[in-house]
């Protein structure tokens, strides 16, 4: 079983299921102590939620988590009842289909929960008429480490195992969880961009510039028209610079559609790294998409705005200096990033201009990026990941049950 609540996260869980795969189709087949094998040339089962790459993938989907991502406490209030009625309706389908593991893949609030309710249900019943006990695996940490940090003692009592995408990670739960299981497997956006290469190098001026709001709709409401008022002032310095929107889907180009965007504005869906490629610059929501940018080489500018009362309440508890990836790995302030008030279309423009009309500035942001890119270990995480669900779970069958 996968559950995966956000477009990112759905993305990561089909990778995961085909590394799967082939992982089970090419491992030996382990007798378990009764003699029987656990492996006989019977291909995986996979269900759960997620969204459209995860139905792509073969998974059996209950429901498309990725319609309902939302962004902050007062999201998550607002549609409280909406995601408690698919909490109950998974909890049961896992109670029905009893997997062999489940795979949290992110979407770490809900899938918390999940865990601690499905290893207090296995607690409460497990004997010789109930018997099921699965392994329970969470794909991305959490970011504790960035606030709330005493959750990592529950995740140790809930979870099997923590993969982690983030050198420093394991090090951090050893002294807070030691026992919880980490282990370091890389990050999967090393899978998606192989030959990454840097853009920039081009002679001449500036030619392209990305727009990358942030995949959720709140984001997108808070986000875009501050990069739309921010580009009058950018291209008065770059009258010739081609702007380009990436969206996540073709739900999300409509949504961006409705607002009032220049009628040169290109929109594209997906296909980001293909874009990455030939870009100049990327004016982007801080997360995920910073450090795809950084892979590539794309100096960028980070912005993040959400709502007052989601604002307060985050800055009470986030510990960390910054927000977007890149920053948050090196420890140091790399691309320039505007939060909450600072998040202006002025600071936006400025902080462009200035990246656009200095090569030697972009040149040197793109060698620390490089930096941080190196930091994040080798490719092949997704096929590491694999290969630690399914010998754990083999691991497992091979053991006579205790009770």
């Amino acid at each position: 079983m996968l559950i995966a609540g956000e477009p990112s996260g759905d993305h990561l869980a089909a990778e995961i299921v085909r590394s799967l795969r082939y992982e089970f189709a090419t491992v030996a087949a382990a007798p378990t102590f009764d003699y029987q094998p656990l492996n006989a040339s019977l291909e995986p089962r996979f269900f759960g939620a997620g969204g459209p790459a995860m139905a792509a993938a073969g998974v059996d989907l209950a429901v498309d988590l990725t319609q309902h991502a939302v962004v902050g406490f007062s999201d998550v209030v607002k549609n409280y009842l909406k995601f408690r009625a698919i909490f109950r309706s998974l909890f049961q389908l896992a109670l029905n289909r009893q997997p062999d593991a489940i795979v949290c893949v992110d979407f770490s609030g809900f899938n918390r929960r999940f865990a601690h309710a499905v290893r207090q249900h296995v607690l409460s019943r497990y004997d010789w008429f109930h018997a099921w006990n699965p392994k329970i695996i969470q794909y991305v940490s959490p970011q504790v480490w960035a606030s709330r940090e005493s959750r990592a003692q529950q995740m140790a009592k809930d979870f099997d195992l923590l993969l982690s995408i983030f050198p420093f990670e394991p090090a951090w739960y050893a002294t807070r969880a030691p026992n919880l299981r980490v282990e370091f497997v890389g990050h999967p956006l090393l899978d998606r961009y192989p030959a990454a290469t840097a853009a920039g190098q081009r002679n001449g001026p500036p030619q392209n510039l990305l727009l990358l709001p942030g995949s959720r709709d709140a984001e997108l409401e808070l986000h875009l028209p501050v990069m739309i008022k921010a580009l009058p002032s950018i291209r008065s310095s770059f009258p010739a610079l081609k702007v380009t929107l990436i969206a996540a889907s073709e739900r999300f180009a409509s949504a961006c559609r409705k607002f009032a965007l220049p009628p040169d504005i290109e929109i594209h869906v997906g296909n980001l790294a293909q874009r990455l490629a030939t870009a100049d610059l990327a004016i982007a929501s801080t997360g995920t998409v910073t450090l795809e940018c950084a892979l590539c080489g794309v100096p960028t500018v980070a912005l993040y705005k959400t709502t007052w009362i989601n604002y307060q309440i985050a800055r009470r508890l986030v510990k960390v200096r910054f927000l977007a990836m890149p920053n948050l790995l090196a420890n140091e302030e790399i691309i320039p990033e505007f939060i909450q008030e600072a998040a202006t279309s002025e600071n936006i423009a400025k902080a462009s201009v200035e990246l656009l009309g200095d090569p030697q500035k972009r040149a040197l942001m793109k060698e620390r990026l490089g930096r941080v890119v190196a930091s994040l270990g080798e490719p092949g995480a997704n096929q590491r990941a694999a290969h630690r669900i399914a010998r754990l779970v083999l691991e497992q069958s091979a053991k006579p049950k205790s009770r």
